[in-house]
């Protein structure tokens, strides 16, 4: 059984093409809005090939008409995008969006998964990186073997106790320094997880918010992978 986990698309339609990994099931672990301004082919994307998925704090601000106020950083750039997504997505694409759990727990030949954005205490915000001490806390009474996670667009597996943490890392915005289109693939026969990178049209995604005018600064973060 081979389990893609795809996270943090961001609307970036040239990268999530770039993914081409033969698997049995597909989890997609949230933010498939903002940044980016092809949200409709990634939402269909999802809608036909991830079996299972949750919200991201994207996707609940998009699907909630949450008005982002920042002049700096993310803020500014999730407000200067948002605009533009809500007029590019229709009541069904708002809808699906809205509608996607928050947490959801699936289990996998014998195997528990829990899919959650950021973390299991605060499942839409919290930043949560590779930090044993820090896991070890949020995972107090929580009921899986594998928690699987993004939001903070950096891979990582990290082993806490008998339990597994895997962040993918971002397909659409990877944030490691490496701007190459980022998953991962969880084997249950051998039990590895295989960090994946894919090359893709970085000009044409960059090329499309240049052509809407938006700050340079969004299209440049592209090719840097920050």
């Amino acid at each position: 059984m081979r389990i893609l986990l795809v996270a943090d698309i961001h609307a970036n339609w040239p990268a999530l093409q770039a993914i081409d990994e033969p698997h049995d099931l597909c989890f997609s672990l949230g933010d498939l809005v903002d940044y980016c301004l092809d949200p409709v082919p990634c939402l269909d994307w999802v809608r036909q090939r991830a079996h299972y998925g949750v919200r991201g704090n994207h996707d609940h601000g998009v699907a909630q008409n949450v008005v982002v106020t920042g002049r700096a950083g993310f803020k500014y750039l999730s407000g200067v995008t948002r605009v533009l997504t809500q007029q590019r997505l229709g009541e069904d694409d708002l809808r699906f969006l809205g509608n996607l759990p928050v947490t959801q727990f699936v289990t996998v030949e014998e195997t528990r998964f829990l899919l959650v954005h950021a973390s299991p205490r605060d499942p839409l915000d919290e930043y949560a990186y590779p930090d044993v001490e820090f896991w070890t806390r949020r995972l107090q009474n929580v009921d899986a073997d594998v928690i699987c996670v993004g939001h903070t667009h950096q891979p990582y597996v990290l082993q806490v106790g008998d339990k597994l943490v895997i962040n993918p890392g971002s397909v659409g915005q990877p944030r490691d320094g490496d701007r190459r289109a980022a998953w991962l693939l969880l084997d249950l026969d051998t039990w590895t997880a295989s960090y994946r990178r894919s090359e893709y049209d970085v000009a044409g995604a960059a090329g499309a918010i240049r052509a809407a005018h938006l700050p340079d600064s969004l299209a440049e973060r592209l090719g840097y992978g920050q």
